[in-house]
């Protein structure tokens, strides 16, 4: 009976105890060093649902944009290596250590390479009421009969879109001042308005205005066509062979990641861009999805660094 008992007043005061919660799954934290809105914003956005599925994980994106991307890329260097801290970053990457001579971190050393994701195509446009060329032989012809007369927009000074501007002017030799600008929407805007007379820009930034005609796109500056504009011929094809521009995105990790949670999250942006819901959405941006490799990731990071130093030395582009 007393056993009896004591086995009736046990289950009873465990059935009074609260079940034990099972265990939370800790967000991923996406770390952009960019402002919301930006064209890499909008591609995470777009491959959030997806990649949380991948990841098994809920996501927790978070843009931290300032001083050219330094801001967020500091914040990534100095996250945890424990598996729920990535960061998305793109050309700035590179080309930071090309124009600021302290950074407060190693741009290869200090992150951990997981995958260059893929690249947004960049297109040379003009103004047609300014520079009325329809291609790059017409509008070069242009340019040198008035040097120095003629501008160049850019989203900023030492970005890629500066960069890029400068590389062309750089490769088709001629005179064209640099107006730089606080972002892509004031650029654009001018560009529409005739204050500047050309620049390089994100086809999706541009894409309406080519179709209505208030900007007209000369070439693509990749060394491929984009599949978004297949008609229209690149630089390289119309006579700048070494032209090859783009706006390239890639995951990175904080230093010290492990090489499990390196394929773990390579592996699950793969599958994420793999969903056709997200194919649809990046052809509609004109996006080229093509994930590289941890290693692959690395070297061309170095690369391009290598690249934009030597071109930033080349027409004097320096911030401090």
């Amino acid at each position: 009976m007393n056993r009896h008992l004591l086995r009736f007043l046990a289950c009873a005061v465990a059935l009074t105890l609260p079940f034990a919660a099972p265990a939370q799954t800790r967000p991923m934290h996406v770390i952009l060093p960019i402002s919301a809105g930006s064209g890499v914003d909008a591609i995470v956005r777009a491959v959030s649902g997806s990649l949380s599925a991948a990841l098994g994980q809920p996501l927790v994106v978070e843009n931290i944009p300032g001083a050219g991307g330094i801001t967020g890329t500091l914040a990534i260097v100095k996250a945890a290596p424990d598996g729920n801290t990535i960061g998305v970053v793109s050309n700035n990457h590179v080309t930071n250590p090309a124009v600021y001579k302290n950074l407060p971190f190693e741009p290869v050393a200090d992150i951990t390479p997981i995958a260059v994701l893929g690249s947004t195509p960049f297109v040379l446009v003009v103004n047609p009421a300014k520079l009325p060329a329809k291609d790059l032989k017409e509008l070069l012809v242009l340019l040198k009969a008035k040097p120095g007369q003629y501008n160049y927009a850019s989203s900023g000074n030492g970005t890629i879109i500066h960069f890029a501007g400068a590389m062309f002017a750089d490769e088709a030799g001629v005179d064209i001042r640099h107006i730089p600008y606080k972002g892509t929407g004031p650029m654009v805007t001018d560009l529409l308005g005739g204050q500047v007379d050309l620049g390089v820009v994100a086809l999706p930034a541009v894409q309406g205005h080519l179709k209505t005609g208030a900007l007209r796109a000369i070439g693509v500056c990749g060394k491929e066509r984009s599949a978004a504009a297949p008609d229209l011929p690149t630089l390289a094809e119309q006579g700048l062979a070494d032209y090859n521009v783009s706006g390239w995105f890639a995951v990175v990790g904080p230093p010290q990641l492990s090489s499990a949670e390196v394929k773990h999250v390579r592996d699950a942006f793969a599958s994420a861009f793999a969903a056709p819901q997200v194919r649809a959405a990046m052809e509609k941006q004109g996006n080229d999805i093509s994930i590289s490799s941890p290693a692959d990731a690395e070297k061309f990071f170095r690369a391009e660094i290598a690249r934009y130093t030597r071109l930033a030395k080349k027409i004097g582009i320096q911030l401090d």
